[in-house]
């Protein structure tokens, strides 16, 4: 009887627009990460903007959890919407994260597939961007948000490539001495690698959303 009675009920509509929000702040991290990385802006500007919009991020991810709690009824289960924010918000967190060590490193320039990781994560984020507004209708985007996230998929395989390469030439340029060198490096390599996989959990998380509404 409760369950006939709930359908019935308008769902709320505002986790979409938080959603959406949040997939702006994402964006825009990975935009001030790639411009960091290929010195369109100062290290020190490109991490400032990183730190912003991370706690932006957490604004509303924090909006979303207040709202599952006392939203009576939701668009989909409350669980997979904690899940999901939570996913969005790992992304946002792992920018900050790589921000940090290039801080913390005190590193100045960046390799190539550093730089090309970079462009990447921004085209990770702006198709999350596009696939989190489809929600508002899942049978109609249905089919359109299966390829996007495939399309994510094979953005994260991308990543896995530039990393095994330019881990490897990191590895050929300190070899000889500057094991320091290859440890701090690797270590962005991890970071920034992370990123773009994050980027496809949110894809994971909406695929599953989308399955179990179909």
């Amino acid at each position: 009887m409760l369950g006939w009675f709930q359908k019935l009920l308008p769902k709320e509509d505002k986790f979409f627009g938080l959603f959406e929000r949040h997939s702006v702040t994402l964006v825009a991290g990975a935009k001030a990460l790639d411009q960091l990385l290929s010195g369109t802006v100062p290290i020190e500007a490109g991490c400032a903007e990183i730190f912003a919009q991370e706690n932006l991020a957490d604004e509303i991810a924090g909006e979303v959890m207040l709202e599952t709690g006392r939203t009576f009824i939701t668009p989909f289960d409350r669980g997979d919407i904690e899940e999901l924010i939570g996913s969005m918000d790992d992304a946002i967190d792992q920018m900050q994260k790589t921000a940090k060590a290039i801080r913390l490193f005190e590193v100045e320039s960046f390799a190539p597939r550093m730089t090309e990781l970079g462009a990447v994560i921004v085209q990770a984020s702006e198709r999350v961007a596009v696939l989190l507004p489809m929600l508002r209708d899942i049978k109609k985007h249905a089919i359109a948000i299966g390829a996007l996230a495939k399309e994510i998929g094979a953005i994260e395989e991308r990543s896995d490539e530039l990393y095994d390469q330019g881990l490897k030439e990191l590895f050929k340029a300190h070899r000889n001495a500057d094991a320091m060198g290859f440890i701090v490096g690797a270590e962005i390599y991890d970071h920034l690698e992370k990123v773009v996989d994050r980027f496809e959990d949110v894809a994971k998380r909406v695929s599953r959303i989308v399955l179990e509404h179909l």
